[in-house]
């Protein structure tokens, strides 16, 4: 007997399911804000040397702020002071004959820098100087937060496997929320990093949970529109930020704000209900009864509790010892799974690389970096809705590899559009970061239902271990700019075609029931 015939009976997409999707929904909102947040809190804003310290010494003489600036720093080609260098000595001459400063000798800014203020009240490259010589710390800050929620995802997909999905969502709610708020008052680098690190180790929790929580308590039938939701509170939290952060232009009380919502997670958790397929696999059949019941009961299917004995509930997974502990060695112990555990895995680097690899580089082209987050953010909302009528007309599969293919193509499209171009090269981007959300969306859906229920948290933690790995390199992508201008955008054209590739050799999963165990992937699929 499948699980499926159970949700038949007492209804599979009624009240009971919209809550708990709801539920899951308010505390994923500050999911996206916490991923984007380096976007604002690590921004950079104009700055050159700070020359103060010449002024007290009263060498200017009585000069203009404008000429203290002239004589002191040597302007770039765009008539803008130079953001690292200062001349060794005031060139007072350059007041009479500017024509040539090509010979004139320069050092690093001796007494740290001055930034405009006008966009940003404070930030953290302002408040620890990670300019210049400093600029691999300011993208450091992301890439460490990544790596937390890196070998977050490996740890809690392990532990909601073993003690349960709901426990290990509260968990993630509070630690989340705790770290979130101590970053925020971080008085020093090394304390901010350290504590961003556990902040992504712990909100991993909700990425790996809630997910796969919503997918295995609605039937085949409304699978396909829970992806959908569940990708959408990405979409409403990356519209709402770009709003948020224009509002808020200071880092710490930015952080603060977007944390907030796990306030209401951890409020509404105690309506959230455990997964009853986890239940039943793990051998707790009376706990799997009393929610099922309570499903039942909320959906006005009351009528068919009868079917809800222990002893049809016993049926459904008999196959494997219900008693036994699984762990990330079952993705790997036999072939078919071996195989599964590689191919997703790759998928999601490949798909977390290039989506956030476009999203980080929000000020790449020259347009205003809150209107170019609202807009990166706003096109993923036809982009998931077309999903809904993709998933079913040309299922997982071909939506998985199309999307990647067409964002590869815009990438690649971008990297022969001249520099000077900066609006055309914005819709391009805009419209690759369409493709690039429709691959996020559907990976998601397609590989929670490719793993089997006993290993299926142990499998996502797997994937996002792998997706926030492709996250964590991708602001080191966008500095290999040094090397070459459009060498960032050559890396992840390729990179998302190798994830087309890899997508087109796993199976389709539309229209097909769970799989329970690991004998049903060796034998069935």
């Amino acid at each position: 007997m499948k699980f499926e015939n159970i949700l038949a009976d007492i209804n599979g997409f009624g009240r009971f399911q919209i809550m708990v999707i709801v539920i899951s929904f308010i505390a994923r909102f500050t999911l996206p804000c916490h991923f984007m947040l380096n976007n604002f809190i690590a921004a950079v804003p104009s700055h050159h040397c700070d020359i103060s310290s010449l002024d007290e010494e009263d060498i200017f003489r009585g000069l203009s702020p404008a000429d203290k600036l002239f004589v002191s720093i040597p302007v770039q080609e765009d008539g803008t002071p130079n953001s690292c260098q200062m001349f060794a000595e005031p060139q007072y001459h350059l007041l009479l004959n500017s024509s040539n400063i090509t010979e004139l000798p320069t050092v690093s800014c001796q007494n740290g820098w001055v930034y405009d203020n006008s966009t940003f009240k404070s930030t953290l490259t302002s408040e620890w100087d990670l300019v210049c010589d400093r600029r691999g710390k300011n993208k450091a800050t992301a890439t460490i937060f990544f790596v937390g929620v890196m070998f977050g995802a490996m740890s809690f997909g392990s532990l909601s496997d073993r003690y349960g999905r709901r426990i290990m969502l509260l968990v993630s709610y509070v630690t989340g929320m705790l770290f979130a708020i101590a970053s925020a008052f971080s008085t020093s680098y090394v304390m901010f990093v350290v504590l961003r690190f556990f902040t992504g180790f712990c909100i991993t929790g909700i990425i790996i949970v809630s997910p796969v929580l919503s997918v295995e308590w609605v039937d085949i039938e409304h699978r396909k529109l829970v992806g959908v939701i569940d990708s959408l509170s990405w979409t409403f939290g990356n519209t709402a930020f770009a709003a948020i952060a224009y509002f808020v232009n200071d880092w710490r009380w930015l952080i603060v704000s977007v944390s907030s919502p796990l306030v209401l997670g951890i409020i509404t958790w105690r309506w959230m209900p455990e997964s009853a397929r986890w239940l039943i696999a793990n051998g707790k059949l009376e706990q799997a009864q009393k929610y099922l019941k309570k499903c039942a009961q909320m959906n006005k299917r009351e009528d068919s509790t009868d079917t809800l004995k222990t002893e049809t509930l016993s049926t459904i997974v008999v196959t494997e010892k219900r008693d036994r502990t699984y762990s990330y060695l079952d993705l790997i112990r036999t072939p078919k799974m071996r195989r599964l555990a590689f191919s997703t895995g790759t998928l999601w680097f490949c798909v977390a690389n290039a989506f956030y690899g476009i999203s980080f580089n929000i000020t790449g082209f020259g347009l205003n970096i809150y209107l170019t987050q609202f807009t990166y953010a706003l096109v993923e909302l036809p982009a998931k809705v077309s999903l809904y009528y993709l998933l079913d007309k040309i299922g997982r599969r071909r939506t998985e590899v199309g999307s990647l293919f067409l964002a590869a193509v815009c990438l690649g499209i971008n990297i022969l559009v001249p520099k000077d171009m900066s609006v055309v090269r914005t819709v391009v981007a805009v419209i690759g970061k369409g493709f690039s959300a429709t691959s996020f969306g559907t990976v998601i859906l397609y590989s929670s239902e490719l793993y089997p229920t006993v290993v299926r948290q142990n499998g996502m933690g797997w994937n996002s271990f792998m997706g926030r790995m492709g996250v964590a390199v991708a602001p080191l992508i966008l500095l290999l700019d040094e090397v070459w201008r459009d060498l960032p955008q050559v890396v992840l054209c390729l990179v998302a075609l190798l994830g087309g590739m890899v997508a087109r050799t796993l199976s389709e999963t539309h229209n097909k029931c769970l799989p329970e165990t690991i004998e049903d992937i060796e034998q069935h699929w």
